[in-house]
């Protein structure tokens, strides 16, 4: 998976992790298309445990595709209930206020 967390000038961060394969592809469904791309989701593979350990610190996250969306769920921070399905991409987003 590709993880990149993103850090504001005010200390507020946003994880994006998407599945690998999706990295620099896009996806849609009706009216709604996603650019999957590097410049989001980063350059750098991460694993599990350290997709588990940025969420577990995320206030903000995006979340693309079927590993790292039943990486979320196992670990309880999505309900599956609670993902869209972008085509065949299962997506989430995780905020916690």
């Amino acid at each position: 998976m590709y993880l990149k967390i993103h850090r504001s000038v005010e200390g507020d961060e946003v994880v994006a992790v998407c599945d690998r394969e999706l990295i620099n592809t896009t996806v849609s469904n009706g009216d709604i298309e996603v650019c999957i791309s590097e410049s989001f989701y980063g350059t750098r593979l991460a694993t599990e445990e350290e997709v588990s350990t940025a969420l577990d610190n995320a206030v903000n996250a995006n979340l693309m595709g079927s590993r790292v969306i039943a990486l979320a769920v196992a670990r309880g921070f999505v309900d599956r209930d609670g993902c869209l399905m972008i085509g065949a991409v299962p997506h989430a987003q995780i905020i916690r206020m």
